[in-house]
């Protein structure tokens, strides 16, 4: 979080809930996002092995006030513009982009049967279409033809793992994988026997195929400092490795302005969260409680991801982006929400989409303000800096 606004922006979720909880708003209310920033839309793969483009990272998912994520993610555009050193106008209109598609796409949405609007989604190649940059373009589909080239045994199997095939385990890769014995007993002898009464009986015999082998800690990112993660290798046989994620799953930042979630467990949370927003999840995606009474959630590890490559970002692909996530979150909050009454709201004229930009100009300025004091109270001693190392 020091490293930049950006940064800051990005694991400052709490802070904007607080502050947002303080703006008035139109009272209804859809499944939200929850941290709802650029960096939290990319591609992965849908049961059906298409490349999607959605959003992926669903940590702190709650029901609450649709103009929370809209403005979360339109303030992220200005400050990632920042950070690549555009100009001002570049920021703003990435921000006015994002909002002007969210809200042409809930137009459209309005008219929609409940069905079509279920049905609907998006994949990367619809992404590619916005971008008129050839090297842009160009580059994404490099890199969307290499993600469906691998698989998880030619690829992420001697990527992670060492040791003979048939006893296989975890390389560690410190400080960003490692074994831990006083941590991995929590995860293998109680989480993952629950975690499976969390699937559906269909996927439980798929999952019953497979047997652990191993598990390692996982040091995750910005967003997600301090909770515990793990990477578990599974095989159903020496040619048939899984990956799995388990994750910690915290009570949502918005819970205290937004209302506490339903669920007991918070892991059931992000679940429920995934399946009311995305257009598809993981067929592993599963929730679980260890020992400790820890809450968490379970998916498969890195299958086909993408994250923007925000720093080779042009100004124009910048604007094209946001355009291609504001489209994809009106259509996560239409699932949820009523989008006739949204699209009303914000009509047909681009006043709404002027009021998103220019609040999220002014709140890239508080956040550029905010890094400051942190900035300022670490090199004064009053905030102390952990490097945890494993």
């Amino acid at each position: 979080m020091l490293q930049s606004p950006f940064s800051f922006y990005r694991g400052a979720a709490l802070n904007m809930a607080a502050d947002l909880s303080r703006t008035p708003n139109t009272g209804m209310q859809v499944q939200t996002c929850g941290d709802c920033h650029m960096m939290n839309f990319g591609g992965f793969a849908s049961p059906e092995r298409r490349v999607l483009f959605d959003i992926n990272d669903l940590d702190e998912t709650l029901p609450g006030p649709w103009e929370w994520d809209v403005k979360r993610l339109a303030a992220s555009f200005v400050l990632a513009c920042r950070e690549n050193n555009f100009s001002a106008s570049s920021g703003r209109e990435s921000a006015l982009g994002c909002a002007r598609s969210y809200r042409e796409r809930m137009a459209e949405l309005s008219a929609w049967p409940a069905l079509e609007i279920w049905y609907a989604s998006s994949d990367v190649e619809q992404v590619l279409k916005r971008i008129t940059d050839q090297e842009a373009r160009q580059r994404l589909q490099r890199r969307l033809a290499k993600a469906r080239r691998q698989s998880v045994l030619e690829h992420q199997f001697p990527e992670l793992v060492t040791g003979p095939r048939a006893r296989p385990i975890i390389k560690d890769n410190r400080p960003l994988i490692y074994h831990d014995p006083r941590q991995v007993p929590d995860v293998v002898q109680k989480a993952f026997a629950e975690y499976r009464e969390s699937l559906p009986k269909h996927r439980r015999v798929l999952l019953d195929r497979f047997q652990v082998v191993d598990t390692a800690v996982k040091v995750v990112g910005v967003g997600s400092v301090g909770t515990a993660c793990f990477v578990i290798l599974l095989m159903a046989s020496e040619e048939d490795p899984l990956f799995l994620q388990l994750k910690e799953a915290r009570p949502s930042v918005l819970e205290r302005y937004a209302g506490k979630s339903k669920y007991s467990n918070h892991g059931q949370r992000v679940v429920v969260g995934c399946q009311l927003m995305q257009a598809a999840s993981d067929i592993f995606l599963g929730w679980t409680s260890g020992a400790s009474g820890r809450s968490y959630f379970m998916r498969q590890l890195r299958d086909m991801k993408l994250k923007p490559l925000v720093n080779l970002f042009t100004p124009g692909v910048m604007q094209q982006y946001a355009g291609a996530c504001g489209a994809v979150l009106a259509r996560a909050h239409a699932r949820t929400g009523e989008p006739a009454k949204l699209s009303g709201y914000m009509g047909k004229s681009d006043k709404f989409d002027e009021a998103i930009a220019d609040f999220s100009v002014a709140y890239a300025n508080q956040c550029e303000r905010d890094h400051s004091v942190l900035m300022k109270a670490v090199r004064q001693g009053k905030l102390e800096v952990v490097n945890e190392e494993p």
